[in-house]
């Protein structure tokens, strides 16, 4: 894919330099103005402000729904919901919540998987509602609203026979997969989600007690381009669309074989992490461990099926596998292994981990030991390759992302509970929680790193697990648009001191 000129990349965000000031909506009328330029609204302060787009507060026939996350382990009661219909209102919650000095979250796609994007007695500003998309196939370009989900995202773009790395799950929010570093069956190919995010425009903190909308790239705020490239999740400010380059892709092989109980798990899993990682880039897989199984998957981009065959001939010839490969358009390929969420379980823990060297033996014992005792059918110890591929490059500006070097990506996770029923796993969940806990210190002596989109609470020295030697840079980063630590939360990046 060709690189992009900054005249492309302009007229496909439609930025203008610096930051855009927006009006802000008073309850009589008037309106004030964002300053131009960050530095020097530092002290402004705001007329009073007053809230607009979809608000839903306790009292609302929806607040149930309107303030569950995809993960019911975690349950918050908001003080109000703020459903953004266009940027102006995220402008309009920001100061409102500022102004009656209120904790707030940022929301998206739910999947916040230790209940961060809600609070308790706070405002929550969802952006899910922005599902604004703007494909230019000239430049290969798409601007999209923040509110997409994945499985939105890869439509919308298949029909057009293009493709950006996503993660695997539909249901997840684009924006929240991408600002966090975003991987998936794409990454050895595209590179990471977040290297194809080329231009953003965020809501943030201003002066004393107001916000402001500011457009990112390359060329405009390259810094905070750099920090939104793996660290953006609820740090810097509320990402309203997303500017991303595109590349062309009319079809994939998509590969799954199954392996009946785990005799085969040495084996299979010790082939695949010798051979998977070193592939033609084009191919992305994943390992899953269930309880009673081993699943292979993986998507061969404008590939045969007698190509994804071959190249992952040295795990398939492991035991006695079924196997089945299909080609078409990567947006049909992509809803067709969706699992509907409400078939879903309703509670779910899971703890991010990277790999820099191959799993030895006694590594797979530990993996086969957990997932015989796992708490769960739903349960599993998921991987997704990484090795050699687009991903070990990072774009034009950087990334904040640091595990490029990285052979694979795993996680433990737990799943349990009925949706829609509050107590059904409450008899599981220490059990289950247990399970996580034990299971990945065990896994330690073979795993460093971990991934900011899954989360590990109570981990310590997180701050470096995320980001590594970028954390320094991040608080520096976070000092300069948002001092006075506004977005904040149980993980999030403090500002430096001085």
């Amino acid at each position: 894919m060709r690189d992009l000129s900054r005249r492309d990349l302009l007229k496909a965000t439609a930025v203008g330099a610096g930051a855009v000031a927006l009006p802000v909506m008073m309850a009589g009328g008037s309106s004030a103005i964002a300053a131009d330029d960050l530095g020097a609204s530092s002290s402004a302060t705001y007329p009073p402000a007053t809230l607009t787009g979809r608000i839903v507060r306790p009292q609302s026939p929806d607040y149930a729904s309107a303030s569950l996350g995809w993960d019911e382990l975690f349950v918050h009661y908001p003080l109000v919901i703020v459903f953004a219909q266009e940027t102006r209102d995220v402008v309009n919650a920001l100061t409102w919540a500022r102004q009656n000095d209120v904790a707030l979250r940022v929301r998206s796609g739910r999947h916040s998987l230790e209940g961060w994007s809600n609070v308790d007695n706070g405002i929550v500003i969802d952006v899910s509602e922005l599902k604004g998309a703007h494909i230019d196939t000239g430049s290969r370009t798409a601007r999209v609203g923040a509110g997409l989900n994945q499985l939105e995202a890869v439509t919308a773009l298949g029909e057009y026979d293009l493709a950006a790395t996503t993660g695997t799950e539909g249901s997840v929010g684009l924006s929240g997969a991408t600002l966090g570093g975003g991987f998936g069956f794409l990454t050895r190919y595209l590179g990471m989600a977040c290297d194809n995010l080329i231009g953003v425009e965020i809501v943030v903190a201003s002066g004393a007690d107001g916000a402001e909308v500011l457009k990112v790239d390359p060329w405009n705020h390259p810094d905070l381009l750099w920090a939104l490239r793996g660290a953006g999740n609820g740090n810097f400010g509320i990402v309203t669309s997303l500017t991303y380059k595109v590349a062309p892709l009319k079809s994939v092989a998509y590969l799954q074989a199954t392996w009946e109980g785990l005799d085969d798990l040495h084996g299979v899993f010790d082939r695949w992490q010798r051979s998977a990682p070193f592939a033609d880039p084009r191919l992305g897989s994943q390992l899953e461990v269930h309880k009673n199984e081993i699943l292979l998957f993986g998507v061969l981009a404008e590939g045969s099926e007698a190509e994804a065959r071959t190249l992952l001939e040295p795990v398939l010839s492991v035991g006695n596998p079924e196997v089945t490969v299909q080609i078409g358009g990567w947006g049909d390929t992509y809803a067709g292994f969706q699992i509907p969420t409400e078939d879903e379980p309703a509670n779910w823990k899971f703890f991010s981990q990277f790999t820099s060297e191959p799993f030895p033996e006694k590594a797979i014992s530990i993996i086969r030991a957990f997932m015989e005792d796992a708490p769960s059918d739903d349960s599993n110890f998921f991987t997704q390759a990484f090795g050699t591929g687009a991903q070990r490059k990072e774009p034009f500006g950087g990334a904040a992302f640091p595990h490029r070097d990285a052979l694979f990506y795993s996680e433990p996770g737990a799943g349990w509970g009925t949706r829609g029923e509050p107590d059904s796993g409450d008899a599981v969940t220490p059990i289950a929680q247990t399970w996580i806990a034990e299971f990945s210190q065990a896994l330690r002596p073979y795993v460093n790193g971990a991934y900011v989109n899954v989360p590990n609470i109570g981990m310590a020295e997180w701050e470096t697990a995320y980001w590594g030697r970028n954390f320094d840079r991040l608080r520096k980063i976070k000092a300069t648009y948002d001092p006075h630590n506004v977005f904040q939360y149980e993980q999030s990046i403090p500002p430096a001191t001085h």
